[in-house]
């Protein structure tokens, strides 16, 4: 039996081009197992090969979505794998995004079976785990060994046309499949049986577990906005013209902190936007739609609030990792109490 043919898919800094400044590099295909796909070939013990690995710039991805996917099929066509697999992207937001997207496209126009790995929290998880296998891996590289044999197993699987089993028993993400099965006791009995535990506050697995949402209590009204001063955040990636900081237009890994002591107006001759998730026309056209200044100058003028801060805080929302943007608050929001800020209005898109 001739062996199982593996497409990898990997991006410019596992591939040992270069880290955030080669992250505009575009699509190449180079033969056989590059960067983690050695690792690949050695847990594969012979029953499959890496044939080609495709290399792609995480920001030439994900703001040329469109274009890199063409380029990569094509690549991958040429190679008519058994299984495409792409990452890990542990929790690289920007990574995952690009591996959930490839790894999709390739399974929806080439028919062929796809997998790939990464953190539960990468923003790539949340956007594919309902359309493509995802093994659940460690939030950074450190896992690479135990992200790979769990990957490979499953990989083989797939690619054999093998029944896959639960998510508990595969090790992927639940993918909001449900299957029926014959259990060795009836629905009520199994029922009973978790109450009983839950009664007793004993360990026990439900079998349709709920989402988990993440809410955050709101903060009490502000009693005098007369005397407050009020700051403007916003994840609508507004920004000074040109985007000093190089901020993301998805997946964001970095915020910005801009002065606007001297601004009662954003114009598109002084801002616009970095994020990549709408159309930027009419935010480039008046930066004031999404970060409001104009209305805020106007309430300090009036005397309904006291004062706005000098300073505003942008990042981009699309696609960035939960684990980012409680990183990103958690940091600015030190400077703003520090800086006696009372409020913050938050602005999106």
């Amino acid at each position: 039996m001739s062996k199982i043919k593996v497409v990898h898919y990997i991006n410019q800094f596992f591939a040992g081009i270069g880290g955030e400044e080669k992250a505009d590099h575009k699509p190449e295909v180079r033969e056989g197992a590059v960067g983690p796909g050695m690792e690949f070939n050695k847990r594969f013990k012979g029953e499959a090969e890496i044939v080609a690995t495709v290399i792609c710039g995480d920001t030439y991805f994900n703001e040329n979505t469109e274009d890199a996917k063409k380029k990569i099929l094509e690549m991958v066509k040429k190679y008519n794998p058994d299984i495409f697999i792409a990452g890990p992207a542990f929790n690289a937001g920007r990574y995952g995004v690009a591996c959930g997207t490839i790894t999709k496209a390739v399974n929806d126009e080439l028919q062929i079976p796809v997998l790939t790995g990464m953190y539960i929290e990468n923003p790539g998880a949340d956007m594919f785990k309902k359309s493509v296998y995802i093994v659940e891996t460690k939030n950074s590289a450190a896992g690479m060994r135990k992200a790979v044999k769990s990957m490979t197993k499953l990989a083989l699987k797939l690619a054999k046309g093998e029944e896959i089993g639960t998510p508990e028993e595969e090790g992927y993400m639940p993918r909001g499949i449900r299957k029926n099965y014959f259990a060795q006791e009836r629905g009520s009995k199994r029922a009973v049986d978790m109450l009983i535990k839950k009664l007793k506050d004993e360990d026990f697995t439900t079998e349709y577990p709920m989402p988990d949402f993440d809410r955050v209590e709101p903060n009490p009204a502000v009693k005098d906005l007369a005397n407050a001063k009020i700051a403007l955040v916003t994840s609508g990636g507004i920004v000074p013209k040109g985007n000093p900081d190089h901020i993301e237009s998805s997946s964001a890994s970095r915020y910005g902190k801009y002065d606007i002591a001297d601004f009662n107006d954003l114009t598109s001759e002084d801002h616009e936007t970095a994020h990549g998730g709408y159309d930027p026309v009419y935010a480039n056209d008046d930066p004031d739609r999404v970060l409001p200044v104009d209305v805020l100058r106007d309430l300090e003028k009036e005397g309904v609030i006291g004062e706005l801060h000098r300073y505003y805080y942008a990042t981009v929302g699309n696609g960035t990792a939960v684990s980012s943007a409680k990183k990103f608050a958690a940091e600015f929001a030190k400077e703003l109490k520090n800086d006696g800020v009372d409020a913050v209005i938050l602005t999106s898109t």
